[in-house]
């Protein structure tokens, strides 16, 4: 005779998660409580260090569990942002007060992958997997990109993926993402020639070049906006030029733009068309982009709808479906099957004294529990 397996308590395994210190690229300790957690349920857990500096090594895990039917999927990360100082207490120790459990990543987003590990049922039924990355916080090179790669080689392909980012906003359940916005960052430099300010005929002012340039780029209107998505926008991040000297033509100047974009525009030809612009005021200019992900959306269907079937059945009220926000590993993720995130509420994240509310765990495990017993009885 065998031993049933326990079932994880959400709170307890959230504490023993925010008791790890999993600062962006997270490895080690906090993917050793996962797998504890995980290897009773009957998951085969895989674990890959990935990369090198400056954006790795990066931990990532992958845990599948056999069954039948619907193929789901559950996306998530470990690491979290630094804390920064004037937390109330440590923000690696986990302390209860007034209902609130606090940590660093509590709900952004340790908390929601503890709920979910909470909510698999002991027998297996429907396919499991559970993708979960120690870089998300940071570039993303060596995470969840990563971690489809070894999907991939073992051929793993989810029909369904939550991911457990923190969405709701005033109260649990209020909120889930159907889809995010692109996000490109643009560096452009305009060399010129140094020289006195009295003698601007023997220099090249690269000044007037660059405001000419973001004073083109800031007259653009990408688009209004469309059903889903609120309008693209363009954003200068920084501009320097370094000249210590009140009477010296600088050498060169540098401006930074971010652009955050819906599904209207694809990064690389956003990328080209500031090109155009740059090239027309400085022949001499570089610009360097890194397209972080594509927009993407998951079209109001059976699983948004299931989703939200199961919040207003266990919490009583209907989710709004959002696009808002910034990015997540849903950009990557879409390219498998349809992504949905839903977590906790956002209000404390990346914030000094990040907490969640107890019972907010308790609720989410079951919400979870309720969608993973609703995809098993979906035809696909």
């Amino acid at each position: 005779m065998t031993d049933t397996p326990h079932l994880p308590d959400p709170i307890a395994l959230t504490k023993t998660l925010l008791a790890c210190e999993s600062v962006t690229p997270a490895r080690g300790a906090v993917f050793d409580v996962i797998e504890a957690a995980l290897l009773p349920l009957g998951f085969t857990v895989a674990r890959f260090v990935e990369g090198d500096a400056p954006d790795g090594p990066v931990e990532n895990l992958l845990a599948t569990r056999a069954g039948t039917g619907p193929h789901f999927a559950f996306a998530g990360h470990l690491d979290v942002v630094p804390p920064g100082a004037g937390w109330t207490g440590d923000a690696f120790v986990p302390e209860e007060r007034g209902g609130l459990l606090y940590g660093r990543g509590a709900v952004d987003m340790k908390g929601a992958i503890a709920a979910f590990i909470a909510a698999i049922p002991v027998a297996p039924d429907i396919p499991l997997t559970l993708i979960l990355t120690g870089d998300e916080e940071g570039p993303a090179t060596f995470g969840t990109q990563a971690l489809m790669a070894r999907m991939a080689e073992r051929g793993i392909k989810p029909d369904l993926c939550l991911v457990g980012e923190p969405t709701s906003a005033a109260r649990l359940g209020d909120t889930i993402k159907i889809g995010r916005r692109g996000s490109v960052n643009l560096w452009i430099d305009v060399p010129g020639r140094q020289g006195h300010v009295a003698y601007p005929h023997l220099a090249d002012n690269p000044v007037p070049k660059l405001v000419a340039i973001l004073a083109e780029i800031d007259g653009i209107v990408l688009d209004e906006g469309n059903a889903w998505f609120q309008p693209s926008n363009i954003e200068p991040t920084d501009i320097t030029v370094g000249n210590p000297a009140t009477n010296i033509i600088p050498g060169h100047a540098s401006a930074r733009l971010s652009i955050r974009f819906n599904d209207g525009h694809r990064g690389a030809e956003l990328v080209e068309r500031l090109r155009a612009i740059v090239t027309r005021h400085a022949p001499e200019a570089t610009l360097t982009a890194r397209i972080s992900g594509e927009a993407f959306l998951t079209q109001p269907g059976a699983f948004s709808t299931l989703i939200g079937d199961a919040i207003e059945g266990r919490l009583g009220l209907r989710p709004g479906l959002s696009t808002t926000g910034g990015t997540s590993d849903a950009r990557f993720l879409s390219a498998l099957c349809p992504v949905v995130e839903f977590g906790l509420c956002n209000a404390t994240m990346h914030k000094l004294d990040e907490a969640v509310a107890v019972d907010d765990l308790v609720a989410l495990a079951g919400v979870y529990g309720d969608i993973i017993a609703r995809v098993g009885a979906m035809t696909i």
